[in-house]
């Protein structure tokens, strides 16, 4: 079986449940909504804000829905995903975005960070815009360099906005009583949620309207297996619903029915 063959099957003019939606592409369940008004006005307060979820609950993809609705031309966004950098890389990746090159000693570095990113707000009159992925990584030494480069201005004026983005042992992690000083400047706190059974199955009509099926595709009692073993997170049921239309394609099916969907869950949650 190939792609091509799928998609001749459907009747689809591209794959649907794929990652590659451009943002006003994406379905607007309301977690997503919520999260993205939110992360939009942090990033408008300049504030620091932290954005958890369960893998597969569409934190990045909020994120970047949220970004998306900034003005180009006056923000900078730097992105940081790899928090196995450390705390040199935490500063280091600012610089370079920053259009510098990164000091070698860190004593030199931290206040390098610091001038940039004034420059940036005062000389070219943009809003820089931090994002920190995977945050639920981030080790001891960066979140209290976090709290530090937070610390410049942060009580009268911010020179940026900051999203630490993570699995829900974040939260726990900034609560302990060593963060107490960063916890206090976080201004926004929001917690990804699953969809409801009613917005799994506009979900996936929105995805398959969007690969050019406009009918029913999946049945009724497919779409509410898909979202009990998915627990609405957009991640999982894009797994699922895609090995259910290979099951029904290799049943010959023209319906995705709940044998296809069982067969699905199998595929998925067998080891």
């Amino acid at each position: 079986m190939t792609i091509e063959n799928l998609q001749s099957h459907y009747g689809f003019t591209r794959m649907p449940f794929t990652n590659a939606l451009a943002p006003q592409m994406l379905h607007r369940h309301s977690a997503h909504a919520e999260a993205v008004a939110r992360i939009g006005w942090c990033l408008t307060e300049r504030a620091l804000g932290v954005i958890t979820g369960e893998v597969g609950a569409g934190k990045t993809v909020a994120v970047r829905a949220a970004l998306a609705g900034l003005d180009s031309s006056r923000t900078t966004i730097v992105y940081l995903g790899n928090p196995a950098v450390g705390a040199r890389g935490l500063y280091a990746g600012i610089v370079t975005t920053l259009g510098g090159t990164p000091r070698f000693h860190k004593a030199n570095l931290i206040p390098q960070t610091s001038q940039l990113l004034a420059a940036e707000e005062h000389e070219r009159g943009r809003n820089v815009v931090i994002v920190l992925d995977e945050a639920h990584l981030l080790g001891v030494d960066q979140l209290e360099e976090l709290r530090l480069l937070t610390n410049a201005d942060m009580d009268s004026h911010s020179p940026f906005a900051c999203l630490l983005v993570g699995q829900p042992t974040l939260r726990r992690r900034i609560k302990l009583g060593t963060f107490a000083a960063l916890d206090q400047r976080i201004a926004l706190r929001y917690a990804m949620t699953g969809m409801h059974g009613a917005e799994t199955k506009t979900y996936l009509s929105h995805h398959l309207k969007l690969a050019g099926r406009g009918d029913t595709l999946f049945s009724d009692d497919a779409a509410d297996l898909i979202h009990q073993v998915s627990r609405g997170l957009p991640r999982a049921v894009n797994n699922l619903a895609v090995q259910a239309l290979v099951a029904a394609f290799a049943a010959n099916k023209n319906i995705v029915d709940e044998s296809s969907a069982r067969a699905a869950v199998t595929e998925v949650t067998t080891d």
